[in-house]
């Protein structure tokens, strides 16, 4: 099962571009990531539509930080990102008119959306900010 890297990648540039003096290109995200800048820039959009970043347009171009990233948390990223759900398990939907399934997606989407909360709660404790200021002292 393949697992949603986007948020850990976004919160990565976000980072970088902060601590690159708020703008870089698609082409340094892209090798920062090991990926190409045509999804570097569909991936980016999301965080544009948040009103997160702005692109510049132009062959210098490249996206320019719109906030202060003591203004922005993780869970303004996660929220910023089309998602279904935080986790890759879910009720199954095989036999609706069947008691023990009900039962069962009952359980489970209790707990899940319990556990989502939890996390969302915990994410939007973390700012961008403190993240960057980790970094920075990790760095030396």
């Amino acid at each position: 099962m393949q697992r949603d890297t986007r948020l850990a990648r976004l919160l990565h540039v976000l980072i970088h571009m902060y601590l690159r003096g708020g703008t870089t290109t698609s082409e340094t995200i892209a090798q920062m990531l090991h990926t190409q800048p045509s999804l570097v820039r569909r991936t980016m959009a999301a965080l544009r539509e948040a009103g997160h970043v702005a692109s510049i347009p132009g062959p210098n171009g490249g996206w320019m930080l719109c906030r202060e990233l003591a203004d922005l948390t993780v869970r303004d990223i996660y929220a910023a990102i089309t998602h279904k759900s935080a986790f890759a398990i879910s009720a199954a939907h095989d036999n609706p008119a069947c008691p023990v399934e009900t039962t069962v997606n009952r359980v489970l989407d209790a707990a899940l959306s319990s556990a989502e909360e939890a996390l969302l709660q915990h994410l939007a404790q973390i700012r961008l900010s403190d993240l960057a200021q980790h970094a920075k002292a990790s760095a030396g």
